[in-house]
């Protein structure tokens, strides 16, 4: 069966999450600034619950949770533990309540951080940032029971089997409530699945197989050799990721993504598997249950 997956957000559905920035939390007191994030956090928490609510109602099986869910937690100023902010206990009831909803209703809840983190940098201030925000979301990953926090290799820094050796050396470093859920994704830019599956394999790390990066950025693997040995890497159900060009193949910059996918975008090999898809889309929902039922008008 495949399980399609919902990413973040809602085009059009009353469902919200909220941000600020550090700027405007500046301009406050301290006790200002835990008063408004938490707030900010408390939203949020209520907004993921309606957001599984929807994808349970509309039969969508996953759903990618927003890297600021919690916003600016890691920040060198504006930072904060969950005992700092008013009503910290409930916000993490709140998240404990939507870990068990998804479990009571089989939705798969995942996290794909922001592109500012960076194992492989040679830059340890970097990683260093990078390894905070991944333990921050490992963290609420237990409250909601998520199973992957999916990241890219990063730059290859004119050295691609030094950047790998570092990014190996790294994630070999990370606790285990991190390395755990962590996963790798081929990107468009640098790095090809036949790149990172060597390090998935030796690591044990999950590959998440992006068929559009690996359209965009070729290697020797052909669809259908590269979705076998990405489920290989697998020790939970796979999770794969699909988006269509915004302007179709071989027109303009073909890593932008359409509104919506393209039926023909969707492999042949991955029909009949037990995967989850998530649809990287700018129509959201309406991607998602359009695919959804196209796929359900072939079987």
């Amino acid at each position: 069966m495949i399980r399609l997956g919902l990413c973040c957000i809602f085009r059009d559905q009353p469902i919200r999450f909220r941000r600020t920035t550090a700027k405007y939390l500046a301009s406050l007191s301290r006790r200002g600034q835990l008063g408004r994030l938490s707030e900010i956090c408390l939203h949020n928490a209520q907004s993921l619950k309606k957001a599984l609510a929807f994808c349970w109602e509309n039969g969508i099986g996953c759903f990618r949770i927003n890297s600021q869910i919690l916003p600016l937690k890691t920040h060198p100023d504006a930072g904060y533990d969950m005992s700092d902010l008013p009503g910290g206990d409930e916000i993490i009831r709140l998240f404990k309540d939507c870990g068990s909803y998804a479990a009571d209703h089989d939705i798969r809840t995942t996290f794909h951080p922001d592109q500012f983190i960076v194992l492989s940098s040679p830059d340890p201030g970097v990683v260093e940032r990078s390894v905070a925000d991944l333990g921050y979301q490992a963290g609420v990953a237990q409250w909601v029971g998520a199973d992957v926090i999916n990241i890219h290799a990063g730059g290859v820094y004119g050295d691609k089997p030094a950047a790998l050796d570092r990014l190996a050396s790294r994630i070999a470093q990370l606790p285990d409530r991190i390395k755990s859920r962590l996963t790798l994704e081929n990107d468009d830019r640098s790095y090809t699945p036949s790149d990172l599956l060597p390090l998935c394999r030796r690591l044990g790390i999950p590959l998440v197989y992006d068929v559009h990066h690996h359209r965009c950025l070729k290697d020797e693997l052909t669809i259908t050799q590269a979705t076998r040995l990405a489920l290989e890497t697998w020790n939970r159900e796979p999770l794969f990721h699909i988006s269509s060009p915004k302007e179709g193949w071989g027109k303009g910059d073909e890593r932008k993504h359409h509104d919506r996918i393209d039926l023909g975008d969707f492999p042949d090999a991955w029909k009949g598997l037990s995967v989850t898809v998530e649809v990287e889309a700018k129509a959201k929902e309406h991607a998602v249950l359009a695919l959804k039922s196209e796929l359900q008008a072939l079987s």
